[in-house]
């Protein structure tokens, strides 16, 4: 891993706390998982993403330790990967200009998917890779990833990867309006700046899902049922 690595000053304002402390008499939505029915998702952990972020790489190590976690107790670890058309499909050039719209076609890399996420991942055969070409993993018609979580009976998705408010956001609003269990990992995501990442943090805790650190989330994996 490259020596220039960073992790975000994460938080949840403690007026937020309280609020849903108050709403639902607890502070975290989710109390347990069941870790065969939990998905841990890797949102665009590719060289062109990774490599260009210090905060992406910061974040590789905790995703490491969620991954053997959740294999190790018999679920799933899905990595997502930019595909080939453009995120806004015909309007993209329009909208960012030809000579982004060019780098956003080509981000996810070539060759076979699993060869694809950064090169700092044990990508293994059990392990799902699949491409998505919208911000989210998750919006209709865009990416295989919904009905490949339908067919193995995933209620729960960890999401983890870059960009925090961007492809990872996108992606929880999308899960969560499908009716799955939403726990967005704190530190095992990655903006380009604290107040890019905290602002998403602060808007999935209060509308769509649930908010905790990689310690946290493992001892919800690793709990007896």
């Amino acid at each position: 891993m490259q020596a220039d690595t960073r992790i975000h000053d994460w938080r949840i304002e403690p007026r937020e706390y309280a609020r849903q402390e108050e709403r639902r008499g607890r502070r975290h939505a989710y109390q347990s998982l069941d870790p065969a029915r939990t998905a841990l998702i890797v949102v665009d952990m590719v060289p062109f993403f990774v490599e260009a972020n210090p905060y992406a790489r910061g974040i590789v190590p905790n995703i490491d330790r969620l991954a053997t976690a959740l294999r190790t107790t018999g679920g799933l670890v899905a990595w997502v990967v930019p595909g080939h058309r453009t995120p806004l499909l015909d309007i993209t050039e329009e909208f960012y200009g030809p000579a982004v719209s060019k780098l956003y076609a080509t981000a996810g890399g070539d060759g076979p998917l699993r060869s694809r996420p950064w090169h700092g991942f044990d990508v293994r055969p059990e392990d799902l890779v699949v491409e998505k070409d919208a911000y989210s993993a998750f919006f209709p018609g865009r990416s295989t990833l919904p009905q490949a979580l339908t067919a193995r009976n995933i209620d729960t998705v960890l999401i983890t990867g870059t960009l925090t408010n961007v492809c990872c956001e996108s992606s929880a609003r999308d899960a969560a309006t499908s009716g799955l269990r939403v726990l967005m990992v704190a530190d095992a995501n990655a903006a380009r700046r604290d107040q890019d990442h905290n602002a998403t943090l602060h808007t999935v805790y209060r509308s769509f899902g649930d908010v905790r650190p990689t310690a946290e989330v493992l001892e919800l994996i690793t709990r007896p049922a």
